[in-house]
C-alpha cells in the first residue's frame, strides 16, 4: 500500500469516528447533562493526550498573555461550546438531522472566515455556501412534523457547528505555532477546567446517570477523541492539506449510516436532499483548494 493511499485510509477512517459522535452523543443525551458529559469526556482525553505528549517527547510552546486567551476562547468554543450544544441538541433532534448538519462545518468555517476576517469568496465557495444552506433548511423546515425533526434541537446542533467555526478561526489568529498533540492536548485541559464549573451546578449526583451514557462518554473521550487525533494526523502527514479537506465530507455520511443501524433511525427524501447538498457543499470546496494557482 502506497504512502498516498495509507493516508486516504487514515482520513478516512479519523471521519469515520467523528461521524460515531453523533451516535454517542445522543446516547450521552438520554442519561447525562451537557456540562457533566463534556468535563467527563475531557477529564478522561487529557491525562492520555498529557501521555502521547511524554512518550513522544512533545514540548510545550513558550506561550505569551494574548496566546492564552485565545486558547481559553478556542477551548470554551470549539471543545465546550460545540459538545455541549450537540449533546442538547440531540436531546431534541434526530441522529440523521445532526449528522447532516455537522457536515457543513467546512462551509460554516469558510462564512465566519468571510465575516470576520474579511476573505474575499471565490465563486466556488459561494456555490458551496448556496448548496450548504439549502441542505440545512431542507431538513430543519419541515411544515407540520415534530419530534425527532425539531427545529430548536437543529438550531442548537448549527450552534455547535458555529462553534467549531469559531474554533477554526481563533486558531488561525494564533500567532505562535503550536505542534498538534500540543495543542490537543490544551484543549482537552482547558475544556476540562472551563466545563467543570457548570457541570457542578447541574448537580448530576442527585440524578440517575444511565450506564449507556456513562459508556457512550468513555467511548467519545478515547476513540473519537484521542484515536480520531490519532488517525487524522497520520493521514494529514502523508497527502495534502486539500486532498485532506475532501474527506470531511465522509463523517456526515457514516453518521447517518450510524443513526440508521445502531439507533435504527429512517432516512427520509428531505435528509437525502440535504446530504446530498451538503456533499457537494463540501467537494466543491476541496475541488477549489486543488485547483493549481496560476503563476503571475
Amino acid at each position: 500500500m502506497s504512502k498516498q493511499v495509507q493516508g486516504y485510509v487514515f482520513l478516512a477512517l479519523a471521519m469515520v469516528l467523528v461521524g460515531s459522535t453523533i451516535i454517542a452523543s445522543k446516547v450521552i443525551a438520554a442519561g447525562l447533562p451537557p456540562f457533566t458529559a463534556t468535563a467527563l469526556r475531557f477529564a478522561v482525553a487529557f491525562p492520555i493526550f498529557l501521555l502521547l505528549m511524554r512518550l513522544t517527547r512533545t514540548k510545550w510552546p513558550r506561550l505569551d498573555r494574548s496566546a492564552w486567551i485565545l486558547l481559553i476562547l478556542q477551548a470554551g468554543a470549539g471543545s465546550v461550546g460545540y459538545t455541549t450544544l450537540l449533546i442538547s441538541g440531540l436531546k431534541l433532534a434526530s441522529a440523521t438531522d445532526a449528522g447532516v448538519i455537522i457536515g457543513t462545518l467546512p462551509v460554516v468555517a469558510a462564512v465566519i472566515a468571510i465575516l470576520v476576517l474579511g476573505e474575499r469568496p471565490h465563486r466556488f465557495t459561494l456555490v458551496a455556501i448556496l448548496l450548504a444552506t439549502a441542505g440545512v433548511v431542507s431538513i430543519a423546515f419541515r411544515p407540520g412534523e415534530s419530534g425527532a425533526h425539531s427545529l430548536p434541537g437543529n438550531a442548537l446542533i448549527f450552534a455547535a457547528v458555529i462553534c467549531e467555526g469559531l474554533f477554526i478561526l481563533i486558531n488561525k489568529r494564533l500567532r505562535t505555532p503550536i505542534p498538534p498533540l500540543a495543542l490537543s492536548t490544551l484543549m482537552t485541559g482547558l475544556g476540562l477546567a472551563v466545563a467543570v464549573v457548570p457541570a457542578l451546578f447541574e448537580m448530576p449526583w442527585t440524578g440517575g446517570m444511565s450506564i449507556g451514557s456513562f459508556w457512550a462518554v468513555i467511548y467519545y473521550a478515547i476513540v473519537p477523541t484521542v484515536g480520531g487525533f490519532l488517525l487524522w494526523y497520520a493521514g494529514a502527514a502523508r497527502v495534502s492539506g486539500a486532498e485532506a479537506s475532501l474527506f470531511t465530507a465522509v463523517a456526515p455520511v457514516s453518521a447517518v449510516i450510524f443513526a440508521v443501524i445502531f439507533l435504527g433511525e429512517t432516512v427520509n427524501r428531505n435528509q437525502i436532499i440535504g446530504i446530498a447538498c451538503v456533499l457537494l457543499a463540501v467537494g466543491g470546496l476541496g475541488l477549489q483548494s486543488l485547483k493549481p494557482v496560476k503563476s503571475a
